[in-house]
């Protein structure tokens, strides 16, 4: 493993490497927060447009919402590329304990070809890097490595429709409201037992606290917090009917 990870993938041919260095390239994570922005950035420019206001409760929700669709592109790319990920796990282990690096910030800052920026391949190594903290992701028999897949393929169409009635209010309120109970609800209690399965499984035991705080609870804390807002905006549209409460 002699390559640095300055580009993506980190092994690279000796054969593509001049061909490579002539190809256009985004970093992972501008082009990662580049997708969330289109996507958040389109809601709010919309709801400007038609309802002439842009409130606080509706900007946060609208960068959860993006920023869901986003990733339930890269879970269902979990999924798709499981085997993958069990090697690159094995990869990623190898390469910190050689280098010193830390795995995900060494892919955050790798370059990818445009002609690659929704590769399966590549998305599906953000959960090889993850592996490193909570090995579940690279274990298609845990919890987390199901419930995550799970919310990939059966929250991606409900967040759009939800997304797109919270801005053009296309239902009527109770119905938005119902449609955001159901999958608030979900989004508060499946991270929630994903977390006490961390527990019980003892996988806490074997990440520094820092590394608890700030990747198992730090990184998966919106899909509680948001979805706790969810749920209240929800409960106002039914009971109020109307949408005043993203006014």
């Amino acid at each position: 493993m002699t390559q640095t990870g300055e580009n993506y993938p980190p092994q690279e041919s000796s054969d593509s490497k001049d061909t490579a260095n002539h190809t256009l390239k985004i970093r992972v994570l501008p082009l990662a927060v580049l997708f969330i922005a289109v996507l958040t950035g389109t809601g709010l420019g919309t709801r400007f447009y038609v309802q002439q206001d842009l409130s606080v409760v509706y900007v946060i929700l609208a960068v959860f919402f993006s920023t869901n669709i986003v990733i339930c592109y890269w879970e269902a790319c979990l999924f798709l590329r499981r085997d993958w990920i069990e090697k690159r796990t094995v990869y990623w282990r190898d390469r910190r304990i050689e280098t010193g690096r830390l795995p995900h910030f060494e892919f955050f800052a790798s370059k990818v070809p445009m002609a690659r920026i929704f590769s399966p391949s590549l998305w599906a190594d953000i959960w090889a890097t993850y592996a490193q903290y909570d090995p579940s992701f690279a274990d298609r028999r845990t919890y987390g490595f199901n419930v995550d897949i799970s919310n990939g393929f059966f929250t991606f169409v409900p967040t759009l429709l939800l997304y797109a009635t919270f801005t053009v209010y296309l239902f009527p309120s109770y119905v938005a409201g119902i449609i955001g109970l159901m999958l608030c609800w979900q989004w508060t209690y499946m991270t929630s037992v994903y977390w006490v399965s961390f527990f019980v499984a003892n996988r806490h035991t074997q990440i520094s606290r820092r590394d608890l705080y700030i990747y198992l609870f730090g990184m998966n804390a919106p899909w509680v917090l948001c979805p706790l807002l969810g749920l209240f905006v929800s409960i106002r549209l039914i009971l109020d009917g109307n949408y005043s409460v993203l006014a």
